[in-house]
């Protein structure tokens, strides 16, 4: 099963910050072809002024994607600083994710099913096993992330589609 979480983890985030960073060039390419947006309005856009930017969503898709790794693999993230405000800063944060990411094998993840992780969120902890924070908290928090930043594109109007998300089959 250690495989498999490799699999249903590290496969799946790179594909999809692979994705991402495509995505982020279409929407470079949109700002360069419309010169009545500037490039950090589209970076600080939001779907509703509740909701954090998508610079936001891109730091906490990534930072969910090194925290799962390492916590899966009982190694330590690196830490950036979250200091985004240009789509080659984006570029550059989606590309150290992918490298980190990039960096593990399946045999890293020897016994990370059983694993005991606790994420200190809110006022107790939470508590889980390996295979449990993979399934219910650490890749629904990294796609609705991955998603949000895909929709605050595509509302300001980045030509982009599923297969842009779902990348190459």
């Amino acid at each position: 099963m250690s495989h498999l979480l490799y699999d249903l983890s590290i496969v799946p985030m790179l594909r999809a910050l692979r994705n991402l960073d495509a995505i982020v060039v279409k929407a470079e390419a949109h700002v360069a072809a419309d010169k009545s947006i500037d490039p950090a309005t589209l970076i600080q856009a939001r779907l509703h002024p509740n909701m954090r930017p998508f610079v936001f969503q891109i730091r906490t898709a990534t930072d969910t994607a090194k925290g799962a790794a390492a916590r899966l693999t009982g190694s330590n993230a690196p830490s950036w600083a979250d200091d985004e405000e240009t789509f080659a800063e984006v570029h550059e944060r989606l590309s150290k994710a992918i490298e980190y990411l990039a960096s593990f094998t399946p045999d890293d993840f020897d016994g990370a099913e059983g694993r005991s992780i606790e994420l200190n969120m809110g006022p107790e902890p939470m508590h889980f096993t390996g295979a449990s924070y993979l399934s219910s908290f650490a890749m629904p928090n990294f796609f609705f992330h991955v998603t949000t930043a895909y929709n605050i594109l595509r509302h300001n109007g980045v030509v982009i589609g599923k297969r842009d998300f779902l990348g190459e089959v």
